[in-house]
């Protein structure tokens, strides 16, 4: 005699249910095999490399404060530039054509000049910090490889703001008056400081690749004179050689100070071009400078 629980259909008894089957377990991934970051992972270590690069931003600007004197020597040089051509060199260059003569022709040079300068400071302030081994203590540190280029790139860039400001003080002290409007003013010295910005990464790169802080110097000025001195940054391209006039006229410097003149007094000049060099500038330097980071010992 059966029970009720054994009464069957032919295949199992009734009365009987099967254990639901197990989920299957998560597969780990294969060995060597990298797991893809989520989304929110991604934002996360974007939040970390930015506040990283804030961080060192800080420190690289808290130097100026404990050590004045590297503030007062960058804005030292701009100014006796400013005084040089203006009252020495300025009657003697003669620029046809230029509302408000020579003056309102050389201050957009020498904003751009200024910050050229002053981005060799990067590629310095990087090989001093490699040379004395202040790098390999960040190395050791949970912090983004990033943030240590970030940081000192914008700091300069903080620094560049400060020098240009004080160089349009000066400016206007000797004579200078823009004949655009304020508005077209403060886009040419946006355009400034952005060409400033993609110059620190490219300096970053030599400072990376030098020994000590005096190579990265003596490794940035050869570069640093062709690009600024032949130039439309003191004189007019048409006044120079023949051969020299077609490297003049298209090397980076010449357009992003004809783009300021453009803005600041009218002349001609074209700023998609100056943006363009800025941007081409930036995006190979930026990714060059992070990469030789890396591989630097």
């Amino acid at each position: 005699m059966t029970s009720p629980t054994q009464v069957t259909t032919g295949r199992r008894p009734l009365g009987r249910r099967r254990a639901p089957a197990p989920s299957p377990a998560p597969q780990d991934p294969a060995p060597g095999a990298r797991r893809r970051p989520t989304l929110a992972e991604r934002r996360q270590r974007l939040v970390w490399a930015a506040s990283d690069a804030a961080t060192l931003t800080w420190r690289n600007l808290l130097a100026y404060t404990r050590v004045p004197q590297l503030l007062v020597f960058s804005t030292v040089q701009p100014i006796m530039f400013v005084l040089l051509f203006r009252y020495v060199f300025g009657g003697a260059i003669p620029v046809a054509g230029i509302p408000g003569g020579y003056v309102a022709f050389l201050m957009p040079g020498i904003f751009v000049q200024t910050v050229c300068f002053g981005a060799v400071s990067t590629g310095v302030g990087l090989a001093e910090d490699l040379h004395k081994g202040l790098i390999e203590r960040f190395r050791s540190l949970p912090m983004a490889r990033s943030a240590v280029l970030a940081g000192r790139t914008l700091a300069d860039l903080c620094r560049n703001v400060f020098v240009v400001l004080l160089m349009t003080v000066v400016g206007v002290a000797v004579g200078f008056r823009t004949a655009q409007g304020l508005f077209h003013f403060v886009g040419g010295i946006l355009l400034v400081l952005l060409f400033s910005y993609a110059l620190s990464w490219g300096f970053a790169v030599v400072g990376i690749n030098a020994r000590n802080a005096e190579t990265a110097q003596a490794m940035a000025f050869p570069l640093l004179f062709p690009l600024t001195f032949a130039s439309s940054a003191f004189v007019q391209v048409k006044t120079m050689p023949g051969w020299l006039q077609a490297y003049a006229r298209n090397q980076p410097v010449t357009v992003v100070v004809d783009a300021c003149r453009h803005l600041m007094i009218g002349t001609p000049g074209s700023v998609p071009r100056a943006l363009a060099w800025s941007v081409v500038l930036l995006a190979v330097f930026a990714p060059l400078a992070i990469r030789k980071y890396r591989k630097a010992n």
